[in-house]
């Protein structure tokens, strides 16, 4: 703690924090080992073109960001405040502190080889490919020969870059939710049971209003409340009125319309066609879960203040309707894919946690308890950011050009970032807030799940729960009493500065905590652990499982639903497959976007799961030794109940009908492709 670090040292403790801060002016280079903060002004590239201009986020109240690592490059030529960029050639070698760059065993086993490919060698191999079949898939067929070596790669230089079999065919691995049956995506029970147990399983909530409401400002938007009707939905509810399944809480919702709406219109004068989305779906008896109706709504075409332009399409089996049914389905996966990547993955793990990154460095010295506690979870987070906003986030990156808002990605996530509350990021509050749990005493962690069978939130409980009681065993041994905390020095100015600079565009929310108390202290820590292992590791790792499959989460729509009469509808009549794939994600963007997923949910062969230390010797202080010996134990009976559970055919949502067991929060993994393991940061 500071006030016993002994005499002869507090003065090199002060002068290291002082260096690191830096004085904040100057380029950094190589060699510094600086923290310090910058808005989102990288972005874009204005001296290439307007095309290329982009919204500079954080600093505004009206596009509010988290901070990153400043870099201190000049400014544009044409903009004096947007920060000019590197040479894609030399992406690799953007600024970050030396102790955040990767080591030497992963740069080389990932980055260097593996995200070089895609952003610098694979883009005209993958457009030589495309130019050869008209950029479509025909045939699912077609998509298959992705997994089994079926597309005969061009000849080219770069041959040793791309994954090819011995037969010169390009191949990918085959992706985990079509491995034992190729079509069971399709189903109804599938679609349902990915919003539990997916990539995205953090959005579903509990409808409490019907028919669903809108937050959008009625004078700006309009009227934008559901045109759902009981009618829609009534007859599938096993004998429930629609207020009786309410109260009951048999019905839920997957609500992506107010996300979306004030962006659609802009949206859709690009190659992008699609709609806002909710998806209402009912509880059923065996725990799971039934759709009921999808809504696609369009803004108004005389104007936004006239509302929503809507249509309900309910569940069809046969024939064009249920060709209509599968696009209505496809359109809310596109939906969701948008916000799982840019809210659910990179605004509320990526960028939330680069503050505190920077603030540990700066404000709590290398020999400080919360520091030692914290530095796992703070590894590589700096690095894979920095690589992010050099070739995946900026303007025309792989981002823009993979997933439907295109350039107006990350102004998006901005505004979603409006939505941000730090108390709120912790499971148990997350989980009530969407209404998916309520308060219980009796239960071991004061909650009762409103679906027993939702396997992120069963799983990710036991998770948090390991966090918390080690985070505090960790906290009581250090402080004693509150008054340790608040007079902490180092640990009240990290607070003060995460709140003020760190997230400096939220500093006056009431919600922040006072860090006043061992128990605020406890929370604080704990959440922060939680979002950078657990969450992340639950919206990230099964990227290519679920989705390396493009037509199970398409992240792109390039045509509205075909009206009946329309050259399109007649398309769907005659051949609903071809219809369905002319609709989603084209094959340049599903090459693209699925060799991105592909890097982004492959494990590094030296990666640091939860519940371990990368060096034994982290420190000498016996009882914290044993309370982290505790936590690896616990967490090896989570796995052990994983295991369990996904063989237990009662709990339906656990492998659904892909045979699929859900493993996302499984804490430990090997390296590669594997679809489990909690890392302890936000290290890809």
């Amino acid at each position: 703690m500071p006030s016993e670090t002994p005499a002869p040292l507090r003065l090199y403790r002060e002068e290291e924090l002082v260096n690191l801060r830096g004085h904040g002016i100057g380029k950094l280079e190589e060699w510094d080992r600086v923290y310090d903060y910058a808005y989102y002004n990288d972005l874009g590239d204005p001296d290439k073109g307007s095309k290329y201009d982009r919204q500079i986020l954080g600093g505004s109240t009206e596009y509010p960001y988290p901070r990153r690592g400043r870099t201190g490059r000049p400014p544009t030529k044409t903009d004096p405040n947007s920060e000019s960029r590197l040479p894609l050639l030399m992406s690799l070698n953007i600024y970050v502190p030396r102790d955040e760059r990767f080591g030497h065993l992963k740069m080389s086993d990932f980055l260097a080889y593996a995200l070089k490919a895609v952003v610098q060698f694979l883009h005209p191999e993958f457009e030589a490919i495309c130019n050869l079949t008209h950029n479509e898939f025909n045939t699912f067929q077609d998509v298959l020969k992705l997994y089994e070596g079926g597309i005969k790669r061009p000849e080219g230089p770069l041959l040793d870059l791309i994954r090819i079999d011995g037969q010169g065919h390009f191949k990918y691995p085959m992706p985990q939710v079509i491995k034992e049956d190729k079509s069971a995506w399709r189903t109804d029970e599938e679609f349902a049971r990915e919003m539990l147990a997916g990539v995205n399983p953090v959005i579903i909530q509990s409808l409490k209003d019907f028919p669903p409401t809108s937050k959008l400002d009625p004078k700006v938007y309009g009227n934008q409340n559901s045109s759902i009707t009981k009618e829609n939905i009534e007859k599938h509810l096993d004998g429930l009125t629609v207020n009786g399944a309410i109260k009951t809480y048999r019905l839920f919702i997957l609500d992506h319309h107010d996300t979306l709406m004030p962006y659609l219109r802009r949206i859709n004068t690009t190659s992008t066609k699609t709609y806002a989305s909710r998806t209402l779906l009912f509880l059923q008896k065996d725990g799971t879960l039934r759709p009921l109706a999808i809504e696609l709504s369009l803004p108004h075409p005389e104007g936004d203040q006239f509302g929503a332009v809507s249509k309900v399409y309910t569940p069809a089996e046969h024939g064009v309707d249920g060709s209509v049914w599968q696009l209505a389905k496809a359109y809310v996966a596109v939906n969701d894919s948008g916000v799982h990547q840019l809210c659910s993955h990179w605004l509320n793990t990526h960028a939330a946690m680069e503050p505190f990154v920077i603030a540990t460095n700066r404000q709590l010295s290398v020999i400080h308890p919360i520091y030692k506690l914290l530095l796992p979870h703070l590894r590589d987070t700096m690095n894979i950011n920095a690589f992010s906003r050099q070739i995946l986030i900026n303007a025309g990156g792989i981002l823009e050009s993979t997933v439907f808002p295109a350039k107006f990605s990350m102004e998006m996530s901005s505004v979603l970032y409006k939505n941000w509350v730090f108390p709120e990021q912790a499971l148990p509050a997350d989980l009530l807030k969407r209404g998916m749990a309520i308060e219980d005493s009796n239960s071991p962690h004061g909650l009762h799940l409103l679906i027993q069978d939702y396997p992120y939130a069963v799983d990710g409980l036991e998770i948090w729960s390991a966090i918390k009681t080690w985070v505090d065993d960790y906290c009581n041994f250090y402080y004693k009493t509150d008054e340790m905390v608040q007079k902490d020095s180092e640990l009240q100015s990290w607070w003060k500065e995460l709140r003020e600079k760190g997230h400096g565009d939220k500093k006056n929310e009431p919600w922040w905590p006072k860090m006043q108390t061992r128990e605020e202290l406890r929370d604080s820590c704990t959440i922060i652990i939680w979002v950078a292992s657990a969450l992340h590791a639950a919206v990230n790792f099964g990227q290519y499982p679920y989705a390396g499959y493009l037509p199970n989460r398409p992240t792109l729509s390039r045509r509205f639903m075909p009206e009946p009469g329309s050259p399109e509808y007649h398309e769907l009549e005659s051949n609903p497959d071809k219809a369905f794939l002319r609709t989603i994600t084209a094959q340049l963007q599903t090459l693209l976007g699925i060799s991105l997923i592909e890097i982004l949910s492959t494990h590094s062969s030296d990666e640091v799961y939860l519940g371990q230390r990368d060096t034994p010797e982290w420190t000498t202080d016996a009882e914290p030794l044993e309370a982290f010996g505790r936590f690896g134990k616990k967490l090896e009976g989570i796995e052990d109940r994983i295991t369990e559970m996904n063989n237990n055919n009662k709990w339906m949502n656990r492998v659904g009908p892909v045979k699929m067991p859900y493993t996302l929060l499984y804490p430990t993994s090997e390296g590669g492709l594997t679809g489990k393991g909690i890392s302890n940061s936000v290290s890809i």
